[in-house]
């Protein structure tokens, strides 16, 4: 694919290529991820403003960000893949467990008609609302609790985003997906994603990743 369709041309009139287009470039598209709307959301999204300022000079670099209290905002190339494996698309209505820094969330929310996002962690959770937003998006819904619960009343969802492992896949999670709809979700050190047809579900592996462990509320 050509890359041209994404990014500036470069010679000696051209502009600097950013941070930020150089991520694109040579951890999303090079690496096989090349869907327009996908691409042109993940240009709209200024990573390094959901990094903490005392990380913010690797908000770019092709790996995960520590986001304090033992959480991370994962590699870039991770976010691109799960969302790939989604698939979401302008009708849809997405759960999101795992709010973390927002960055995640915005990619959801620009791809999707609506996004819910639970966070366990209060702090975390205040700050990616208030930098979600700060810049402008009215889509997304949150809320702070124990992500295994998810949002029942407002289920059944066309895809479910799980951005912390559990060691087993969440039931609860399972029955607010809708029939038809996709899940993608690390269990243990294995990414899946699991899609649901009535009673029936498939899970396809996807290989190995590392992800903080998904906490229950009492554990």
């Amino acid at each position: 694919m050509l890359l041209s369709r994404f990014f500036k041309k470069k010679g000696p009139d051209a502009d600097p290529v950013s941070p930020q287009e150089r991520m694109i470039e040579e951890q999303i598209v090079r690496r096989g991820i090349d869907e327009p709307r996908l691409i042109e959301a993940m240009r709209a999204v200024p990573r390094h403003q959901f990094i903490p300022a005392a990380y913010r000079s690797h908000a770019y670099d092709d790996c995960a960000v520590s986001l304090d209290l033992g959480q991370t905002v994962s590699q870039p190339y991770i976010v691109g893949l799960m969302t790939r494996l989604l698939d979401p698309v302008e009708s849809d209505r997405i759960l999101e467990i795992g709010t973390g820094s927002g960055y995640q969330t915005a990619i959801l929310a620009r791809l999707a008609r609506s996004v819910y996002t639970v966070e366990r962690l209060a702090v975390l959770g205040q700050r990616a609302r208030e930098t979600l937003q700060s810049l402008g998006y009215d889509n997304i819904h949150f809320r702070i609790g124990d992500g295994h619960s998810g949002w029942p009343e407002e289920a059944p969802f066309d895809g479910i985003m799980v951005t912390a492992a559990p060691s087993a896949l969440p039931e609860a999670l399972l029955r607010q997906l809708k029939s038809g709809g996709r899940m993608v979700i690390p269990i243990g050190e294995e990414l899946y994603t699991v899609t649901r047809s009535g009673e029936e579900t498939v899970k396809v592996h996807h290989g190995g990743v590392r992800f903080v462990p998904m906490v229950e509320d009492g554990a």
